[in-house]
C-alpha cells in the first residue's frame, strides 16, 4: 500500500510539471511566413479623445488666433494640463474650435482632418498656404488579466502592435492563455471583439496586429489556472490531500 502512496504521488507530480511548449511558444509558424507589405490601419477620431491641433501659415502670425493659447498655474493638475493643451471630441464627435467655430471631428483620421481643415482656412479666405498638424494626445490602451502589469498604458506614437502593447504590462505569465487573447475595440460608435492566437502569426495581417487607441486587451487564463482557482486547489494541494487519504486508509487497515 505505502508503495501505491508513493506510485500515485509521484504520477501526479510528474504531470504538474509537464508543459507543452505549443501552449507557451510564441509565433510558432512564423518561418512559413511570406514577405509582406506592412498594412497600417489609422485609428479614427472618438468621442473623449483630446487633440493637439496646431496651425500655421505664410505669414506666421495670420495663423495666431487659431492656436491654443495655454495659460498654467502651479494648481494645475496633469490632467488639466493635458485637456488646455488640445481640443476635448465630445459624445457628438464635435470641438469647438477657434474662428471656424463647431466642427465634426468623429470618425476621421488626424490625417484627413489636416486635409479639411487645411482646406476649410484655404478655402475660406482665412489663411493664405495653412498647414496643420494634427496629434492625439491621449491616446491609451487597457490590459487585462494574466500579464504582470495589469493596467492602462499610454502611449505617443501613432500605431502600436498587440505585442509591444503586451510588452509594456511585462508580457504574459505563465498562466496566460496565449491561443486566447480577447480584443475589444470601438470604431465608429459600434463595439467589436475578436480573440487572438499568439501561438500563430496568422493574424499579422488583420486588422488587429496593430492596436487603436481605447482598445481593451484581455489575457485569459489557462487551463491549470483556471482549476487552481477552485475548492481544492492546484495539484500540489490535490496530491497532498491524496497523500492524507491515502495514508489515513493504510493506518486504519492495519
Amino acid at each position: 500500500m505505502k508503495k501505491s502512496i508513493i506510485y500515485i504521488t509521484l504520477v501526479l507530480v510528474l504531470l504538474q510539471s509537464c508543459a507543452n511548449k505549443k501552449d507557451v511558444l510564441y509565433f510558432q509558424d512564423a518561418d512559413a511566413l511570406k514577405q509582406t507589405d506592412v498594412q497600417y490601419h489609422a485609428p479614427r477620431i472618438q468621442p473623449n479623445d483630446v487633440l493637439d491641433i496646431k496651425v500655421s501659415a505664410l505669414v506666421p502670425e495670420t495663423a495666431l488666433p487659431y492656436n491654443v493659447q495655454i495659460v498654467t498655474t502651479n494648481s494645475t493638475s496633469s490632467i488639466e494640463l493635458l485637456k488646455l493643451q488640445g481640443y476635448l471630441v465630445d459624445a457628438d464627435g464635435t470641438i469647438t474650435f477657434p474662428v471656424l467655430g463647431r466642427l465634426q471631428v468623429g470618425k476621421q483620421t488626424t490625417a484627413e482632418l489636416e486635409e479639411t481643415l487645411q482646406s476649410q482656412l484655404e478655402d475660406g479666405g482665412h489663411l493664405i498656404l495653412p498647414k496643420v498638424s494634427v496629434r492625439l494626445l491621449n491616446a491609451k490602451v487597457t490590459i487585462l488579466g494574466e500579464v504582470q502589469r495589469p493596467g492602462t498604458y499610454n502611449f505617443t506614437e501613432q500605431q502600436i502592435s498587440l505585442p509591444q502593447a503586451l510588452g509594456y504590462a511585462g508580457d504574459l505569465t505563465i498562466n496566460g492563455k496565449r491561443q486566447d487573447i480577447l480584443i475589444i475595440r470601438e470604431t465608429d460608435g459600434k463595439r467589436y471583439t475578436h480573440r487572438i492566437d499568439l501561438t500563430k502569426s496568422d493574424w499579422f495581417d488583420s486588422p488587429y496586429y496593430y492596436i487603436q487607441p481605447n482598445d481593451f486587451i484581455v489575457v485569459n487564463p489557462n487551463g491549470p489556472k483556471v482549476k487552481s482557482s477552485g475548492f481544492v486547489g492546484n495539484t500540489g494541494t490535490l496530491i497532498s490531500v491524496i497523500s492524507v487519504i491515502l495514508t489515513s486508509i493504510v493506518l486504519i487497515s492495519k
